[in-house]
């Protein structure tokens, strides 16, 4: 594991390194103002876990770094205009996020409204001008936005949004719980791994394998998350604990307590790495990293 931590780490700080050269300072005052503001919660450490993903899925099926990091940044850009949108007041209310006050706490609602806003359509536009930098695998880049979009819009990321928010303070069940993870969690999670393959040149059969990886590691991750913001501490997770109890929300360790949670979350890890392990070439950083994610502590 020490070996792994240490090649996850380097990975993660080289996705920074790349991060970093995006929304570069200005001199005209209104960009500058809405580059900060992207720039503040884009640049926050982070896991992560997406785009670390969707490149090593591209790695698998024999694509390369320079093929995927673009699309890489782009998920990151979607996941935290997603994070930004969820800790504002109308949703969950937070004021710290990965260490740091949360966004609208720094720049105000109104401007981190827009800077989500902003993250998310410059996610689509880098992903574009990659499919237009490439028309040899124009197809490929396509398909893998397609995906994206998909998993993180109306039928996906958002639907998950919409089903928890629906939810709140009312009686549910597994079904419905499953549901909500499945879209919130689950569906942006699958589409790293997706459009990762599609670039890679995965065929059909081989990226629904995938997307059935992406769907239990998904939802174990949730599972997870839910389980330290009863077990965890702030300072651990970078966030406050206690927020799904504060805005009663049904959580797995809620339903069913965090014994059977943890055996459900092990009962998908091992279901995922067994899929991946069908595949040819070293999946050994996957596995590691699916254990990772879903035995971690914080």
């Amino acid at each position: 594991m020490t070996q792994f931590l240490k090649q996850f780490e380097l990975k993660a700080e080289q996705m920074d390194a790349y991060l970093n050269g995006y929304f570069i300072r200005s001199d005209n005052k209104f960009i500058e103002k809405i580059n900060k503001a992207m720039r503040y919660s884009l640049t926050a450490s982070g896991k992560r876990l997406r785009p670390l993903l969707l490149m090593e899925f591209c790695r698998l099926f024999g694509g390369t770094e320079e093929d995927a990091v673009d699309f890489a940044a782009s998920i990151e850009m979607i996941h935290t205009y997603s994070l930004i949108h969820d800790d504002l007041p109308a949703m969950d209310n937070d004021d710290l996020r990965r260490g740091k006050p949360t966004n609208h706490i720094i720049f105000g609602e109104a401007t981190a409204i827009l800077a989500g806003d902003a993250l998310l359509n410059y996610a689509y536009e880098n992903m574009l001008s990659k499919a237009l930098q490439d028309p040899a695998k124009m197809q490929r880049y396509v398909h893998a936005a397609k995906v994206i979009a998909e998993k993180s819009g109306c039928r996906g990321m958002i639907l998950g949004q919409v089903a928890d928010i629906m939810c709140e303070g009312e009686p549910i069940g597994v079904e419905t719980l499953d549901y909500v993870n499945l879209h919130k969690t689950g569906d942006l999670i699958k589409a790293a791994m997706m459009a990762g393959a599609i670039i890679g040149g995965a065929g059909k059969e081989a990226l629904g394998k995938v997307e059935t990886i992406g769907l239990n590691i998904g939802m174990a991750f949730q599972i997870v998350d839910d389980i330290l913001d009863i077990e965890s501490t702030a300072a651990a997770m970078g966030k406050p604990r206690g927020s799904d109890l504060r805005n009663d929300k049904t959580t797995y360790p809620m339903l069913l307590g965090s014994d059977v949670s943890k055996k459900i979350v092990k009962e998908r890890v091992d279901h995922a790495i067994s899929i991946l392990n069908e595949f040819e070439g070293d999946t050994s950083f996957l596995e590691a990293l699916f254990k990772y994610l879903c035995y971690r502590d914080k």
